[in-house]
């Protein structure tokens, strides 16, 4: 695929952010992605599926055979083109708006899906908070309390309530990142709980192996979401992904192959591991 380098328009926009409104828009495999049933009659919960990664995996996972129930924060219109993505593939759609931050938030989309699908075999963790800062001092209390509680608290939250729900087969998907391992001092908070996914994951898978349950991260490098515009600097956003090997950052749709690979029932030996998806840029 010959998919667009940066220098890209600057742009910003205000929190969630917006796919339609950004230039160029992000590409989730609208057109490109064929399923071949390696999910048939499985059912997902996905946080922060209504754009971005979220929304590809959605994508994917429906034409792969499973249901999806969508996780998001307030976004109903994003959310909507996710669900008539998976509906259009013939599957189950759930649209479960509201915060992770809250436990019982967590607790109850988790047995909502369930309640709807009547099975739950995969999770996957994929929303997240980030903002930039110059300045270490910038980082406000609420802002680093926020990032936390949505990235990793709610992680714990959800495969909490999830793993009692799940029979031997079933698959945890945590959505790491490149910044696991090489952070990025703007993106301190961001970066830190990243890291904390990653040993999260590996504890867990650790944990559950022996209750035939895998635990696996997958580690993107520059994806082009609306998280992009809606928190980084217009100068970041027009040369985003310019510094890594590929000269460009990834589109969403690169990265869902690598959640079907760890939620297919054949990767059964595929536990603990990060799956890097960082355009040439390697991480250990």
């Amino acid at each position: 695929m010959d998919y667009p380098k940066p220098p890209f328009d600057k742009q910003t926009q205000d929190l969630p952010g917006s796919s339609a409104r950004m230039r160029p828009e992000p590409d989730h495999g609208e057109t490109s992605y064929r399923g071949s049933d390696r999910l048939a009659g499985m059912a997902a919960l996905i946080t922060g599926a209504d754009s971005g990664i979220g929304r590809a995996v959605a994508l994917a996972f429906a034409r792969e055979g499973a249901d999806v129930a969508i996780s998001y924060l307030s976004e109903d219109a994003e959310a909507e083109r996710t669900r008539d993505l998976v509906e259009e593939a013939g599957r189950k759609a759930l649209l479960l708006p509201g915060d992770i931050q809250s436990a019982a938030h967590c607790r109850d989309i988790v047995a909502r899906t369930h309640e709807a699908f009547g099975r739950f075999d995969i999770l996957v963790n994929n929303a997240a908070h980030q903002m930039h800062f110059d300045r270490f001092e910038d980082i406000s209390d609420d802002e680093w309390h926020t990032t936390f509680r949505t990235n990793i608290h709610a992680m714990f939250y959800l495969s909490k309530a999830a793993v009692p729900l799940m029979k031997q087969g079933g698959a945890i998907i945590n959505s790491a990142s490149v910044n696991s391992d090489m952070p990025n001092p703007g993106l301190l908070a961001y970066a830190s709980t990243k890291g904390a996914i990653q040993n999260f994951t590996g504890g867990l898978a650790q944990s559950l192996a022996s209750r035939g349950i895998r635990v696996n991260c997958v580690a993107p490098g520059p994806v082009w979401t609306p998280l992009i515009p809606a928190t980084l600097p217009e100068d970041s956003v027009a040369n985003f992904g310019a510094n890594y090997p590929m000269e460009r950052p990834a589109q969403p749709a690169e990265l869902a192959s690598a959640y079907v690979m760890l939620a297919d029932p054949i990767s059964s030996y595929t536990s603990g591991a990060t799956i890097a998806v960082t355009g040439g840029k390697p991480i250990i």
